[in-house]
């Protein structure tokens, strides 16, 4: 009765293998497309907002009769606004290096800071944020060798507490709580000069390092993380919140949709469904964190929709 109010639905509710072949054969570029033009009008877009480029595998989707492995899914999180900017499914044996610049090239990210793990350091990734007007902050491991053995080099020279030091800015800050005192310094210098193929990064102005301390008792463990920019700005408190604000991603967006849409044991895996449906979840995300007048948690939020008419109608229409 409440849906007829919005909809004419001579036939009644469609049956749940309707909702099945429709989400199958939907085509996920359109969606996505639609996803985003929604996302253009309802989110907030502010100068300097971080967003945050990670991968998430879908687990029950895999196909063993199709031969299928699971769907892997890159999304884009604006850590201001709590909200999926987009998402952009990998393909078959492909990884996140070629998805990424895909959904790069859809977004607005103009004024945007775009973080990524050791997996998005990429030359062709760091050219293609610079071309649409936003600056980057990239992590270097393993994946790049030489980058992360000079960096260590670097930030050795830039510790060191003479007058012949590699000049550079430091941060740090103190934790205290859950019986662990973490402390974290960030260093950032713009004296790059020394990096091997610092002419291959777009835009390239700076180097990070970020040492990270947790003692809890006698016990202590040391890590040292080092990241390259294209901010020249000597800043190291706002660099610090910004590396620190990249895993913003998986405490908003991959832990609630494991949590709260419980998305890992979902066993959505015909034609084009389970990325469908994962955009669909995600679109639920973003309307319930756009709601703020219940403080509950999603779970609890997603049952008061199925039992409130009028809290559902408050959380459908957020944005207009």
């Amino acid at each position: 009765k409440w849906f007829v109010t919005f909809l004419p639905l001579p036939n009644g509710i469609p049956s749940h293998d309707t909702f099945g072949r429709v989400f199958a054969r939907l085509d996920p570029v359109a969606f996505e497309r639609c996803f985003l033009d929604w996302m253009t009008r309802l989110a907030k877009r502010p100068f300097g907002r971080l967003v945050a480029i990670d991968g998430k595998t879908l687990r029950g989707s895999f196909d063993t009769a199709a031969e299928r492995s699971p769907l892997h899914l890159v999304s884009a999180w604006c850590e201001q606004n709590q909200t999926v900017l987009g998402q952009w499914a990998t393909a078959a044996k492909s990884n996140e290096i070629t998805a990424i610049p895909e959904l790069l090239e859809l977004l607005d990210l103009e004024g945007a800071v775009v973080t990524t793990d050791a997996l998005g350091c990429q030359t062709a990734i760091a050219e293609k944020i610079v071309s649409r007007n936003a600056d980057y902050v990239l992590q270097v491991k393993g994946n790049q060798p030489k980058l992360e053995a000079e960096l260590q080099a670097l930030f050795d020279e830039c510790r060191r507490a003479d007058p012949y030091a590699v000049p550079s800015v430091m941060f740090e800050e103190v934790d205290k709580g859950h019986g662990r005192v973490e402390t974290r310094r960030c260093w950032m210098t713009t004296r790059i000069d020394t990096l091997p193929g610092r002419e291959n990064w777009a835009s390239l102005a700076s180097a990070v390092c970020v040492e990270s301390i947790r003692r809890s008792g006698a016990r202590e463990q040391r890590e040292r993380r080092y990241y390259i920019s294209s901010i020249g700005a000597l800043d190291a408190q706002r660099m610090l919140e910004r590396v620190r604000g990249h895993w913003g991603v998986e405490n908003g967006l991959h832990w609630c949709l494991d949590v709260g849409f419980d998305e890992d044991r979902r066993r959505i895996r015909q034609g084009h469904a389970a990325e469908n449906f994962s955009r669909l979840s995600r679109i639920a995300l973003n309307l319930l964190k756009q709601e703020r007048t219940n403080k509950h948690g999603l779970k609890t939020k997603r049952l008061r929709c199925g039992w409130d008419h009028d809290y559902l109608l408050t959380v459908l229409t957020q944005g207009d």
